[in-house]
Order: C-alpha cells, then structure tokens, then sequence
C-alpha cells in the first residue's frame, strides 16, 4: 500500500550514526591469541556468526588497535563470549597500555589461544580472511572446537552502556518471525 512520497535525506553525521547504532543491542566479547610476546586481546562488541557450514564467526577490530595486528600474527585466537558478570574485565581488555590479562583467570585453549574462566563459551578459531570495513577491520575466522558452554545471563551493551536481561525470553515463534537463518 502506498504511502507518502519518500523524504530525500543526507548521509548522517557520525554523531547521529553512532546514535542510531546504539539503538542496536549486542553481545559482548573479548577476542584473545598468544603472541610472541605473550597473551594479547581486546574488547569487541562486532561479533556476529557468519556461516553454519563451514562454521564461520566475523568480528570487526579498529583500524587502530594496537592488539589486533599482534592476534593477526598469531593465526589462532579465541572469541570469548562475556557472561554478565564479566563488565570489569571487558572494561580492562577496552583500555590500551595496561596488562589486559592482569587479575584475570584463563588458561590456554587447544589452539594456544587464551580462553577467559567465567565466559558463557569460547570458540578457538583460525583465521581465515580480512577485508577493509572503513576505519574498521572485518574479520573472517573458522570455528575449531567450542568451549564448555555457562547456563547464565550474557553481558549487554546497549546505548553505551552494559544492560542485563529484564524478562523472560519470548518464544521464537510467538510473532511468527525466524530470525535464526537471516533468510
């Protein structure tokens, strides 16, 4: 049915951008890898699955990240997905110049890369691909095993902020959409 004709719009400000994505509630993760100088990571809320078939995650570090180049060498790495009681340690992996990995529990992964204690799960990984995202990196990484998965609540970021769970979930199929399979 149609509606009132279009509206031209300019292209936002990164001000307004940064607002309208902050509207978008995401999961929390630390990707980490042993470098040659020891444990590296960093925070990174661009998280998403990519593919089942082969099992695929992407990420998507700054341009600037003085921590990805170190985890790009190393080829392995594991995402760690926060549970909602890890908003200290994300905030220590968000810092640049301090030891990440200080007062923070972990032991290596079957890939050498460090797998966070207290994470809901961690996905060792390979790197597979990298392409330009703008001032971003988009990340293309190969699952190879999967951690001990944690039964409690994920760690949210929404408008700046870490959120938690307010209710109970809602059933899939309630509304009558399948977001599942992105189709």
């Amino acid at each position: 049915m149609p509606g009132a004709p279009a509206v031209p719009r300019s292209e936002p400000t990164p001000g307004e951008f940064t607002s309208a994505l902050s509207r978008f509630c995401s999961g929390v993760t630390i990707v980490t890898a042993t470098g040659d100088d020891g444990p590296v990571g960093f925070s990174c809320q661009s998280f998403t699955s990519l593919s089942l078939e082969p099992p695929y995650v992407s990420f998507c570090p700054a341009v600037t990240s003085t921590s990805w180049p170190r985890i790009r060498a190393a080829g392995r790495l594991c995402v760690n997905v926060l549970a909602a009681d890890q908003d200290e340690v994300c905030r220590a992996f968000a810092r640049s110049g301090t030891d990440k990995f200080a007062g923070v529990e972990w032991a290596p992964g079957g890939n050498g890369a460090p797998s966070l204690a207290g994470s809901l799960v961690s996905l060792e990984c390979t790197l597979v691909e990298e392409l330009s995202g703008g001032d971003h990196t988009i990340v293309i990484a190969r699952v190879t095993a999967v951690g001990p998965i944690r039964e409690t609540a994920p760690l949210l970021f929404y408008r700046s902020s870490f959120r938690e769970l307010a209710s109970e979930p809602v059933a899939a199929g309630a509304s009558g959409a399948d977001t599942s399979r992105g189709g």
